[in-house]
């Protein structure tokens, strides 16, 4: 209990840390940011009124009141869910733009990368089991497709079946002009949606499974040589059974560690891929918010990323320090 109870205490400080920053983050700028913004907004939408004005100036610090009475105002607004508004898409609330974005990075970035980190774990395996024969091979044409920089290989994607053999869509999350009212719960749009999903998930896992699959054939090959694998090789025990139950589950605990920080980021999306297939995630949202200097924009998106990233993370810790009993008696 004395390992959980640090780790909760841990997060907790964590969590009160990184909103605070989120907080500071727009009054530590040079500038004004308030004015930035009511300017923008003078500049898309003509007058403003005063209470709008007011609530800008309360959002980014420029009114009268002290730093200490901002900051008990900022940890009430968040409380009850209200983000400021967005100079991007005025007058659109924050967690209303958040909200619609959320839902498309999760299932695409999220459904990719498990995807990814479980071919990653069984190739892995399998090339550590066979180790120095043909299956060694996959290491440098995975690692080849790592190496190669992201927004490249996702415009040669566009380029041979987007563009070139016209399987897939090029750009978007679906065809706006079969669906002009947004998204919708209907068999068509899901098909749809999962065509103009393709090509980005293909980018994902064709980047990302190289790095999964090299760790966990180094580890392998390193528990291949341990003890007790040694023992139930000389037991007689059935090779699937060995690498199964022995080797390849005392192998892949580094690489659940590690998934764990990436599933947590799966909020953050991909900016790089999002920005060439127009995708409607939060990385493109995030890119739309720094270009136009929305600052309450920036802060919601920082804000949602930042509790994801600590709750996979402490979901991780709490779920390793039981399947690795030696992590609770080493903190």
């Amino acid at each position: 209990m004395k390992f959980y109870g640090r780790r909760i205490g841990f997060y907790i400080i964590t969590l009160w840390a990184t909103i605070s920053l989120n907080f500071l983050l727009p009054r530590l700028m040079p500038g004004d940011p308030a004015d930035i913004m009511i300017a923008k907004l003078q500049r898309n939408g003509g007058e403003i009124s005063e209470t709008t004005i007011r609530n800008i100036k309360l959002l980014l610090g420029s009114d009268d009141s002290s730093m200490w009475e901002q900051y008990l105002g900022y940890w009430g607004r968040m409380l009850q869910g209200d983000l400021g508004i967005s100079v991007t898409k005025y007058p659109t609330p924050v967690a209303e733009l958040i909200s619609q974005a959320l839902p498309w990075t999760i299932i695409l970035v999220g459904v990719a990368t498990v995807i990814s980190f479980i071919l990653g774990i069984a190739l892995g395996a399998w090339a550590g089991w066979k180790r120095g024969t043909w299956v060694d091979h996959l290491i440098p044409a995975t690692t080849i497709l790592q190496s190669i920089p992201y927004f490249w290989l996702a415009l040669v994607l566009v380029a041979v079946f987007a563009v070139g053999l016209g399987a897939f869509p090029i750009i978007g999350g679906y065809s706006v002009f079969d669906f002009p009212r947004g998204p919708e719960w209907t068999w068509a749009f899901f098909t749809d949606a999962v065509t103009h999903a393709f090509l980005p998930a293909l980018t994902i896992v064709l980047s990302s499974v190289g790095g999964w699959l090299f760790g966990m054939r180094n580890m392998m090959v390193s528990t291949m040589a341990e003890d007790y694998v040694t023992t139930a090789e000389a037991k007689g025990l059935r090779p699937r059974r060995i690498l199964t139950m022995y080797a390849a589950r005392n192998a892949a605990i580094p690489s659940i560690a590690g998934f764990a920080i990436t599933l947590g980021f799966v909020v953050a999306g991909s900016i790089v891929m999002e920005q060439v297939f127009t995708y409607p995630g939060i990385g493109k949202l995030m890119f739309q918010a720094v270009q136009n200097s929305d600052y309450a924009l920036m802060q919601g998106v920082f804000l949602v990323i930042t509790i994801t990233v600590l709750a996979a993370n402490f979901v991780m810790d709490l779920v390793y320090g039981y399947i690795d009993p030696r992590a609770r008696h080493n903190v």
